[in-house]
């Protein structure tokens, strides 16, 4: 990619998880929480290359809760929030990678950049042969809570700001966890975000991928969901 055709916009990036809260874990034991922040600090390297402005929610192995990560967005008002996550528990050997974007439900521009990074995210990530799995319904999605809002804290809180939450592969799967340490791997899906929030920023593009997600009833695993990454309690 040439030029600077996001320079001066500021784009919020979130490493899932950290510290106490390792995330998912794969079968030869490598962290979520290592992998998100590698991507996350390779994804600002080339935003920032070109022209834009990246904060990172957190930059080290620590714990920061969905409040204080949401606020940094909120406080910012960037272009876009990008939460990124690695996924666990799928449904079933997949012909290609079973990627999964959320976006906020009630947020057109977030629905937007949840098609794009979908997108981008499929054509990055698919030229690599393994053999990947997948939920029955992977793609640019929502899930509700049970009073009709955003499951996900970190989308119900960041309201006001487009914000999706990726799940770009599923760390559990033994051959997807050795690409997700693999630099060509994780090259090619900070790629992927970097190409997606460009063309947020710069065209109309709708995005695609969109399906309708089966409905869940059980709480989400530490893939990113709130069994994996949770506030302390209210004093």
């Amino acid at each position: 990619m040439t030029g600077t055709p996001v320079t001066g916009a500021t784009v919020v990036l979130d490493p899932g998880h950290g510290g106490v809260e390792p995330g998912a874990r794969g079968p030869a034991g490598t962290a979520e929480k290592d992998v998100n922040l590698a991507i996350a600090q390779e994804v600002e390297r080339r935003l920032e290359a070109l022209g834009a402005i990246v904060v990172l929610t957190r930059t080290g192995d620590y714990r920061i809760t969905l409040a204080s990560r949401a606020a940094i967005a909120t406080a910012l008002t960037p272009v876009l929030f990008l939460s990124i996550h690695h996924n666990a528990e799928p449904d079933a050997p997949s012909l290609g990678p079973g990627s999964e974007t959320y976006f906020q439900i009630r947020d057109p521009a977030s629905k937007r950049a949840a098609g794009l990074v979908y997108e981008e995210l499929i054509r990055a990530l698919s030229p690599f042969d393994v053999s990947w799995v997948a939920d029955s319904d992977a793609g640019a999605k929502y899930r509700l809570a049970s009073d009709g809002g955003d499951y996900y804290g970190i989308l119900r809180r960041s309201a006001g700001v487009p914000a999706v939450l990726s799940e770009a592969a599923f760390i559990s799967n033994g051959p997807e966890e050795a690409l997700l340490v693999d630099p060509a791997f994780q090259a090619a899906e900070a790629e992927a975000f970097t190409r997606a929030v460009v063309r947020f920023v710069t065209t109309a593009d709708p995005g695609s991928g969109f399906v309708e997600p089966y409905p869940r009833t059980t709480p989400a695993g530490p893939g990113g969901g709130a069994g994996g990454c949770v506030d302390p309690p209210l004093a």
